[in-house]
């Protein structure tokens, strides 16, 4: 793997208002792609306003001082351009995507929908009864069900425990007050992230953003602070009965952030305001994790992220693709899943390291023992070189493809710069990869992959006694 194939950014800055730009000249077609990433995201949420961020995102574009919702979409559609808003657990997101000609018109607009937005009384509404639908039809699969059960199991207090979508009486209760005390806490250029990519030369780009944000002050107030729970490991294993044609099995452990409040700091200038702090204890060490909002630019990265990459590595060997080992150890010899994967996200505060499976009802119990093992294996057995080696190719080559378009170059080094760690982790990630040893993969395996959080749902005949009924 020729870990010097990666894009280096050409030009980073930063505005006298504090918003940082990110320009990667790509000429290779006539298109430029843009994320804007505001430091807010559901991480950011009581459980009073549990899908908040997520409402946001859904009115943000339906209206502004100057345009209706017709007029926006309008303007738009007519040059064939793309522009939406998203909200994640650690970031809001505005994404465009347009031919190099009209890219100004629409980074225009871009601005007036985050400097201006209206949030229209009958958008809220409308948009509120789609979420409400959303969460209803949750409710109905499987899936959902037990990972919510599973999230709140091990986040509790935390804001990670709440689902993206809220809850019916949270949604129900979001007034249009609190859209626009959202946009005013959040949306401030010095909390911003553009990052772009594209046919356009460095110096027109910034130009131009310059124009379209750079009248935009910073308030005198600081940042908003956000000081969240500690997280402690005290896994439980819950039953859930519903007549389903199949049985999940889930099994979560608490694994690293993506590196410390330290690591994030490092190399990027202290910003005190704005900062957040969470920890977790994992059961064999106390692992204390702090965070902060993000600063700009880290360069490297220090130990334990040793931890988050070998996790990374582990999880993509149990769970990724039709070679994982769950795959072939559980669904192909022995015939007990029908679906089966395995998760470990990337997050400001500590992590899922999730696996899971659909089996038949019959086989339930037998599936957890399964699943159960092959995690435990990752304990008491060194993976051998090969498979450490495949392993590592694999998420090295498909990392290297999700780097192909300039939507996917705007978004990876703009989510890095947004979660503090720097433009520069793009490589440090690859090097960290390829330095995971198997003594270095197990010892992670054996701080964080000890005593999961079960949830089984299933048919109450098929989970009753395996674990307690909720």
């Amino acid at each position: 793997m020729n870990l010097n194939s990666t894009y280096s950014p050409q030009i980073r800055t930063v505005l006298d208002n504090g918003l940082v730009v990110l320009v990667w000249e790509n000429p290779a077609a006539d298109i430029i792609a843009a994320r804007i990433f505001v430091r807010a995201g559901s991480r950011w949420e009581t459980p009073q306003q549990a899908g908040l961020s997520n409402l946001v995102a859904a009115v943000l574009t339906k209206g502004t001082e100057q345009f209706s919702s017709y007029e926006i979409a309008d303007r738009v559609e007519s040059v064939g351009a793309s522009l939406s808003a998203d909200a994640a657990t650690d970031y809001f997101l505005l994404s465009l995507k347009t031919v190099s000609s009209d890219f100004e018109e629409i980074l225009q607009l871009a601005g007036e929908l985050l400097r201006s937005p209206s949030f229209p009384i009958q958008e809220i509404e409308l948009e509120r009864r789609l979420v409400l639908q959303a969460i209803r039809s949750q409710q109905e699969q499987p899936f959902t069900v037990a990972f919510d059960q599973l999230r709140q199991g091990m986040y509790r207090d935390h804001p990670y425990a709440l689902s993206g979508l809220g809850t019916e009486d949270s949604i129900a209760q979001l007034t249009q007050e609190d859209f626009f005390r959202y946009h005013q806490t959040h949306f401030r250029p010095d909390n911003m992230v553009i990052s772009l990519s594209g046919r356009v030369d460095s110096e027109s780009a910034i130009a131009l953003i310059n124009q379209v944000f750079g009248d935009w002050q910073a308030p005198d107030t600081p940042l908003t602070s956000l000081t969240l729970p500690v997280i402690t490991s005290e896994p439980t294993r819950i039953a859930i009965a519903q007549e389903t044609q199949q049985s999940i099995v889930m099994l979560g452990y608490l694994a690293p952030a993506v590196g410390s409040r330290e690591e994030r700091a490092e190399g990027r200038g202290q910003r005190a305001e704005g900062s957040t702090q969470s920890s977790v204890l994992s059961p064999q060490s106390s692992v204390s994790i702090q965070n902060s909002h993000p600063t700009p630019h880290t360069p490297h990265p220090t130990p334990p992220f040793q931890d988050y990459a070998a996790l990374k590595l582990l999880n993509s060997y149990l769970g990724n693709g039709l070679s994982s080992r769950l795959f072939v150890e559980l669904r192909e010899k022995r015939g007990l899943a029908y679906e089966v994967s395995a998760f470990y996200p990337t997050r400001l505060d500590p992590a899922q390291f999730v696996v899971y499976m659909g089996t038949a009802p019959d086989n339930t119990e037998i599936a957890l023992e399964g699943l159960q093992t092959e995690v435990d294996r990752l304990r008491t057995e060194q993976l051998t070189p090969e498979e450490l080696q495949s392993a590592k190719n694999k998420i090295l080559g498909q990392y290297a493809l999700g780097k192909q378009t300039n939507s996917q170059i705007a978004q990876i080094f703009g989510w890095y710069e947004t979660l503090g760690l720097g433009i520069d982790f793009d490589r440090y990630f690859q090097e960290q990869i390829a330095a995971v040893t198997l003594e270095l993969a197990q010892e992670a395996a054996f701080r964080y992959l000890t005593e999961p959080y079960a949830v089984l749902l299933g048919p109450e005949v098929a989970v009753k006694g395996l674990a307690n009924l909720c």
